[in-house]
């Protein structure tokens, strides 16, 4: 599983369960290795899976040393590693079509207002600081404390927007290939 997965998932159990299955592999017993089993008393505790896993010769934190394949040395790190459970979703557009959930959203927000939430405030909103003379996307310069524009370097005509993360993105690649967007304000 990628580690990059662990903060914005929060799937905290999957280490209990990498700890739980690594520990039932090598002592041969069935254990219980998702969060939700502690108030029943029903879970593997980790300090057990723990105990397992070192009464079989490994760390107790599930690290193991691994030797490079090309060299033959052992690598400098330990790498957190056993065998998971995943699970492969199916999600096909004929089982949404009739979703009733959406239908409500755009009943009750309205098909724009849906669009903006699913597309910029639940997704990436990023504030961008905007030129308004030039129509350049600026920058918050920290030793200052203001957003600072790219042609001047001044402060005096800038203006703060949510844009989506991806737009911003965009923007900043067509930059690099020459193509110069600039986005005209109508409150500013």
């Amino acid at each position: 599983m990628n580690p990059h997965g662990f903060p914005s998932r929060m799937t905290v159990g999957k280490l209990i369960e990498l700890l739980g299955s690594k520990a039932a592999v090598l002592s041969g017993q069935w254990r219980y290795g998702t969060a939700f089993g502690e108030p029943s008393g029903l879970a593997s505790r980790v300090e057990d899976l723990s105990a397992a896993l070192v009464d079989a010769g490994y760390s107790y934190g599930g690290k193991d040393t691994l030797t490079s394949g090309l060299s033959g040395e052992p690598l400098e790190a330990y790498i957190f590693m056993g065998p998971v459970y995943y699970q492969k979703l199916k999600h096909m557009v004929l089982d949404k079509v009739g979703g009733e959930m959406e239908r409500d959203c755009l009943i009750a927000y309205g098909a724009s207002m849906l669009l903006l939430e699913r597309l910029m405030i639940s997704s990436d909103e990023f504030k961008a600081h905007v030129d308004t003379k030039s129509g350049l996307l600026g920058y918050f310069d920290a030793d200052r404390g203001r957003a600072v524009s790219p042609i001047d370097g001044s402060s005096e005509h800038m203006a703060t927007i949510r844009i989506p993360y991806a737009c911003k993105l965009l923007f900043q690649e067509l930059q690099a290939m020459n193509i110069v967007p600039r986005l005209r304000l109508a409150d500013a």
